[in-house]
């Protein structure tokens, strides 16, 4: 995994609201592989792989639009991703941190983000 790849794993809210955090992250990782877009999954997820080095240190909040409903948020990869991710979610949303933990070399967070 390089420095910045970053896997996001959303459930709870809709389809939209995946969409909304995954925007969000856009300005700090670049595009992701994908925008969620199945109107059926109750988990999304996208990877960003960070190859462009594109971003600045925030996301764009105007970009993320408003939230329907609570989403649970799984940030994983580098312990320097993550802390980008969740620096970047919790700027752009209200947010409850809800825990991590640590690998060798990745750390997962997650986040519950709120409307």
């Amino acid at each position: 995994m390089s420095g910045t790849q970053l896997t996001v794993t959303l459930s709870g809210g809709g389809t939209d609201d995946a969409r909304a955090v995954v925007r969000a992250l856009e300005g700090t990782f670049g595009a992701p592989d994908e925008l969620p877009a199945d109107g059926s999954a109750t988990v999304h997820t996208a990877t960003f792989g960070g190859e462009s080095g594109a971003g600045s240190a925030g996301g764009d909040a105007t970009a993320s639009g408003r939230l329907s409903a609570p989403v649970t948020v799984t940030v994983q990869g580098s312990p320097e991703a993550v802390r980008r991710a969740s620096d970047t979610l919790t700027r752009v949303f209200t947010a409850r941190d809800d825990g991590a933990a640590s690998g060798d070399q990745e750390q997962e967070r997650q986040l519950l983000l709120e409307p």
